[in-house]
């Protein structure tokens, strides 16, 4: 290498490393991308849109939000995955995109560990067990019987083939000797209008996304997953009351993709921390049965391997054989 070429090599490393700390200092001078790997309308999408504008005023520029659902969150996994660290894409993910997918599928195109540098998980889900009105089943045990009487007359509505939503598919019928037959949707929002329409007869999701039709009477909750009932819903059993004691609970969080800065990443982290921590925030969460639960990002770290643990457990117990993804 000639003197010239190594002055150049030199001056480029020196210029690469000063630019992390100028870049945190100026961050953020334009709007910000937030993937969110569901659906608009769904309980997710409403709550980062609500959580946008105090989100706006911390960090200076607006969010502008872009919805990437289907496929179990891998579109939304990918673009986040092919996004430049620089601070200027966020990603709202869940468990499906971080802990189920890779235990499920071969060739996914992201991935899990290398792609993402986790920022804050953001909260839990709280899901139900739901049904379309019209369905002759007031409670699990019911459920149970028309599903074992009809064993290919029920559609479950799922995120896509091996979403968590599925996997409780797939569970169901591997413990009642039945064969739900699973439809995906783009999110939460989608599968309530699909159950309420009786497209769908059945589904696991958020319950915030049902709420709508429930009140309207098209939509009825026969278990809650959760530790214990819920307080806007005392008279709807836990899962486990119901018979059905299935682990696992869903979440989700922030991530950023590989090469943002750690300094970008703890301001990031303290606007997101600060807004989904705020009571009058925590209220709103409440009122859309979810649980706060923002971490740090070695905490959010520490937590993805360990809900990966989980997942592969479950898979397991499930007895769901891993499959090679193949682009939609």
């Amino acid at each position: 290498m000639s003197w010239l070429a190594r002055l150049c090599a030199g001056a480029c490393i020196v210029a690469t490393s000063s630019l992390s700390p100028l870049h945190a200092q100026t961050y953020p001078d334009k709007p910000i991308r937030v993937i969110v790997s569901i659906a608009a309308g769904s309980v997710t999408d409403v709550i980062v849109r609500a959580a946008a504008k105090d989100l706006e005023a911390k960090l200076g520029q607006p969010l502008v939000i872009e919805n990437r659902g289907g496929a179990a969150g891998i579109l939304a996994g990918q673009a986040c995955a092919q996004s430049a660290g620089d601070g200027y894409t966020l990603c709202v993910i869940y468990h499906s995109t971080m802990s189920y997918n890779p235990v499920q599928f071969d060739k996914l195109p992201y991935d899990a560990d290398k792609d993402f540098v986790p920022v804050t998980r953001l909260f839990f889900l709280t899901e139900g067990l739901f049904v379309n009105a019209d369905v002759p089943a007031k409670n699990v045990a019911e459920l149970k019987a028309l599903a074992q009487a009809k064993p290919a007359g029920l559609n479950f509505a799922t995120l896509g083939n091996a979403s968590f939503p599925d996997l409780f598919r797939v569970w169901l019928n591997n413990q009642w000797g039945t064969k739900i037959v699973g439809v995906p949707y783009k999110g939460g929002g989608p599968a309530a209008q699909a159950l309420a329409a009786n497209e769908v007869q059945l589904t696991r999701f958020g319950v915030g996304n049902f709420r709508g039709a429930m009140d309207a009477g098209k939509v009825r909750m026969i278990a809650i997953a959760a530790d214990q009932r819920s307080k806007q819903f005392p008279d709807v059993p836990t899962l486990k009351e119901a018979g059905l004691d299935y682990p696992g609970q869903g979440w989700w969080g922030l991530a950023a993709p590989k090469g943002t800065p750690a300094p970008v990443v703890e301001k990031v982290n303290a606007a997101f921390v600060a807004v989904f921590s705020d009571p009058k925030f925590a209220e709103f969460l409440d009122k859309q049965l979810v649980v706060p639960a923002a971490t740090g990002p070695a905490d959010f770290a520490k937590f993805l391997k360990e809900d990966r643990k989980a997942a592969e457990d479950l898979v397991r117990t499930a007895n769901t054989p891993k499959q090679e993804y193949k682009s939609q």
